[in-house]
């Protein structure tokens, strides 16, 4: 069984396989995160961009725990100079880590680090665990056309944002679950702040009126079981 934790904003939690991995773990200052940075289990980090509310509390997540932080190969060297564990893998590439094989995707979004440094791409992550689930992580991005080869994996979730002014907003979001096609969808990166503010129940009721997938709509904290 894999497990799926919603921390808020676009955080989330997977644990497969006895490993736990941390996706943007942005806990300090997210108004809707659950718990704190200095609780949280991670094994592994999966940094999808370089804005500060995705890179979030990285660095002290990965120094505390020993987690492998994978991201693409700038974010990654970034991220090694202050002395963290890190993978770099780029655009396109998979690697094969303990927990499933991991394969970063296109994203439109921006990537510049907290500092102002070049992160390189924005991506997302399409992992395929070790008992064959496929997972869609999209990111923060818009609409793209190529979503459509990315859901002829056969998704048996996807994980999209549906905020609008950074990335997809609900019509764009819509559009994306019917090049997705996958078996369950949930959205993240909206109500974290007014600018973002969605009704994810009117979205849900919308993609299972439109199209074969199951939309959840978790709240802070809670978890999704497949």
């Amino acid at each position: 069984m894999t497990t799926l934790t919603w921390y808020g904003h676009a955080t989330l939690g997977l644990e497969t396989g006895g490993q736990h991995i941390l996706v943007d773990p942005f806990f300090s200052g997210n108004p809707s995160a659950t718990i704190s940075p200095d609780k949280v289990k991670a094994d592994f980090i999966l940094v999808t961009h370089g804005h500060g509310d995705h890179v979030g509390d990285t660095v002290a997540i990965a120094k505390r725990t020993g987690a492998l932080v994978i991201s693409n190969f700038e974010i990654a060297t970034w991220l090694g100079n202050q002395g963290v564990q890190t993978h770099g893998q780029h655009l396109g590439g998979g690697y094969r880590h303990p927990f499933g094989y991991l394969k970063l995707t296109l994203a439109l979004h921006g990537s510049a680090l907290p500092d102002g440094s070049y992160g390189g791409n924005p991506a997302g992550f399409l992992l395929t665990t070790n008992d064959g689930k496929k997972i869609y992580l999209a990111g923060d991005t818009g609409l793209f056309g190529d979503m459509k080869l990315i859901g002829e994996e056969g998704l048996d979730l996807a994980v999209i944002p549906i905020g609008d002014n950074f990335t997809m907003g609900p019509e764009d979001a819509l559009r994306a679950v019917k090049l997705l096609t996958p078996k369950v969808v949930i959205p993240i990166h909206f109500g974290t702040w007014g600018l973002i503010d969605q009704d994810p129940a009117a979205w849900a009721a919308r993609v299972e009126k439109e199209t074969a997938a199951r939309a959840v709509v978790l709240k802070p904290g809670e978890v999704f079981e497949f």
